[in-house]
């Protein structure tokens, strides 16, 4: 008998949380709703619940007997005919490690790569950040931090004082440290960012370097670089807030945002910066420039 039974089903027209409850109601352990066509989904706000245009659904059954017996219920409380339930069985597994199959190191520009703890770089001269998938945002994978990322392998100088607003697992601020930055300060809203990205400094060694701080206004001003790899929304909003942390000259990296967002975020940066882009991946933009 199979440890774990898995039924999938398209949610279409049902309801969210009707359909979510259906699934606890007939002894589901988990229940998550996934993109059933890969359709792009931004980060919502606190708070939002943010689906796909088409969304599956999958719940898990743990030590599950009557398999057939599960189907028939859980179409019944959904309305649904049973032949649109798929069902799967799952073999036990270290799914605590499950995850690192399809995590493997990676290179942003000359020398600096993300890998996770269970591999290593054998380059010679390699700057090599350690660190794994979490719940907090950032390992490289998604190409707007990869952008930073790449940003920074160029560009940033030796003793740089650095800010990274919206760290999520602190990656840009780990490699700014390992890069040779002197100081790297980093906040976030997400207070699991925070944790996350406190625990990565200190894995890598450069708990000295890199700070966390709770609150933004308690960030040092006079930075000589800040990056911000969040939504196009909050980089308009937080121009301003981003000039009076910079010195002059001092530079702006900007990320999380489309093609089609360029000229919004350009314009709300005019007035203090000369922004332009430096790097396009899979329609993502990274925009840098300089405090006037």
């Amino acid at each position: 008998m199979a440890a774990y039974l898995e039924l999938t089903f398209d949610l279409g027209s049902l309801d969210p949380q009707a359909a979510e409850d259906a699934c606890w109601d007939c002894g589901a352990s988990a229940v998550t709703f996934v993109d059933a066509r890969d359709d792009a989904v931004l980060e919502p706000l606190p708070g939002e619940f943010r689906l796909w245009p088409r969304t599956r659904l999958k719940c898990l059954f743990v030590q599950a007997h009557d398999a057939s017996g599960i189907r028939r219920a859980l179409a019944a409380a959904l309305g649904l005919d049973p032949d649109l339930i798929g069902v799967h069985e799952l073999a036990e597994r270290v799914w605590e490690r499950e995850w690192l199959r399809d995590f493997h190191p990676l290179r942003f520009g000359r020398r600096l790569w993300v890998c996770p703890h269970h591999e290593r770089v054998a380059e010679p001269g390699a700057v090599v950040v350690a660190l794994d998938p979490g719940l907090a945002f950032g390992t490289g994978t998604h190409p707007s931090t990869a952008l930073c990322l790449t940003w920074l392998d160029a560009h940033l100088a030796p003793g740089a004082c650095v800010i990274d607003y919206g760290c999520g697992s602190g990656v840009l601020a780990l490699a700014a440290a390992k890069l040779g930055a002197a100081r790297v300060h980093c906040f976030d809203i997400d207070p699991q960012a925070l944790t996350a990205a406190r625990a990565n400094a200190g894995a890598n060694g450069v708990a000295r370097q890199v700070r966390v701080y709770d609150r933004p206004d308690t960030l040092p001003a006079a930075a000589d670089v800040l990056l911000a790899n969040i939504l196009s929304g909050p980089l308009c909003t937080l121009a301003p807030r981003f000039a009076s942390l910079l010195r002059a000259r001092g530079e702006v990296v900007l990320a999380g945002l489309m093609q089609h967002e360029v000229a919004d975020v350009t314009a709300a940066y005019a007035t203090c910066f000369d922004v332009a882009p430096f790097g396009e991946r899979d329609g993502w933009v990274g925009l840098a420039g300089r405090r006037h």
